[in-house]
C-alpha cells in the first residue's frame, strides 16, 4: 500500500503523513509541486527521525505520476464522494491519494481515481485535517487487511 500526497502545501501535515507512513510500513509518493521545500524544518520536525525509514518517491507532477506504471487501484479521499471509507474493501496494493489542504485535487485527478471515498462528518462540518483523514483511512485499510489475513480460529 502507498500513500500519495498530491501537491501538499502545509509542511507540518506532509511531515506527519510521512511519519505515519514510516510507522505503518506504507510507501509514500509526493506529487509535486509542493507548497514548501522538502528540506523544510517544519516538515522535518513533524516527521522526526522517522523520515529516514520511509519508502519515499518524488514525482515532478501529476502527468509524470499518472503515466508511470503502478500497481493497485488509485483510491481518492475526497469530500465529494458517496462511499464511506469504512464501507470500502481495501486491497494490499491500493494507493491512497489525498489532495492539497487548500484545494483538494482538480477534476482530472478526481476522474483518474479508481474509487472515491469520504469520511462522513456531522452536518455543517466541511473537512478534517488531511493528515488525520489519511491516518483514519490507512488505519481502516490495515485493520481490514489484518482481519482478512488472520488465521481461522481452531
Amino acid at each position: 500500500m502507498r500513500l500519495v500526497l498530491y501537491q501538499p502545501d502545509i509542511p507540518q501535515n506532509a511531515g506527519a503523513m510521512m511519519r505515519l507512513a514510516a510507522c505503518l510500513g506504507v510507501g509514500i509518493d509526493i506529487v509535486e509541486p509542493c507548497g514548501f521545500l522538502l528540506d523544510d524544518r517544519r516538515l522535518k520536525r513533524a516527521g522526526m527521525d522517522y523520515l529516514d525509514a520511509l519508502d519515499r518517491r518524488r514525482w515532478p507532477g501529476w502527468l509524470a505520476y499518472r503515466e508511470a506504471p503502478h500497481e493497485g487501484r488509485l483510491v481518492l479521499l475526497t469530500t465529494a464522494a458517496a462511499i464511506p471509507y469504512t464501507a470500502f474493501m481495501f486491497q494490499p496494493d491500493d494507493r491512497l491519494l489525498v489532495g492539497r489542504e487548500s484545494a483538494g485535487v482538480p477534476e482530472d485527478v478526481h476522474d483518474a481515481a479508481d474509487a472515491r471515498l469520504v469520511i462522513p462528518l456531522r452536518a455543517g462540518f466541511r473537512s478534517l485535517n488531511v493528515a488525520l483523514a489519511a491516518a483514519m483511512a490507512l488505519g481502516e485499510a490495515q485493520r481490514q487487511l489484518a482481519v482478512r489475513e488472520a488465521p481461522e480460529p481452531t
